[in-house]
């Protein structure tokens, strides 16, 4: 096989691992061409099927203990920070978390006031909720009763009268 092809297949696979990191990450295609791209210059340069793989398997090797050791450098961790989100949502800037405190709304009853399809408004002694139902759907201005609290999640279902 001619060096020129194999070349071109490392350097296109290069390519394509970069495209995939720094331009459309997430995609996929592109990182699976690059791999796929290497793999086959890897195999092309060696005598045998074993000695692809062994060279292939020393690579994955090294390329694990190279991000390995990028992690634990302080050099390279700045880099790495570059790549990860630092904000946190905190109280002071303005972040402020639901408070769990719907479990005495558990067994009450009340009234929807929008369709409930799944999720929707409903009042609750003056007390206006976003509830979702089991997975029906409830119309406006029906009686409902809360079955399940799940954190900030009120589920209802519709309250059979006799």
């Amino acid at each position: 096989m001619p060096q020129g092809i194999v070349i071109a297949l490392i350097v296109v696979g290069v390519f394509l691992l970069a495209l995939e990191v720094f331009v459309i990450p997430g995609f996929g295609v592109s990182g699976i061409l690059g791999i796929a791209a290497l793999i086959t210059g890897i195999f092309l340069v060696t005598d045998s099927l074993l000695e692809g793989l062994l060279f292939t398997g020393g690579a994955l090797i090294v390329l694990g203990i190279i991000t390995y050791l990028s992690f634990r450098s302080a050099r390279t961790r700045r880099l790495w920070q570059k790549f990860s989100l630092t904000t946190r949502q905190t109280l002071k800037g303005g972040y402020v978390a639901p408070k769990v405190q719907y479990e005495a709304f558990l067994g009450r009853t009340g009234i929807s006031l929008t369709q409930l399809r799944p999720a929707g408004t409903a009042d609750f002694d003056g007390e206006y909720l976003d509830v979702v139902t089991e997975g029906g759907f409830i119309g406006p201005r029906t009686g409902i009763k809360v079955i399940a609290v799940e954190g900030t999640r009120i589920v209802v279902r519709e309250e059979k009268t006799l």
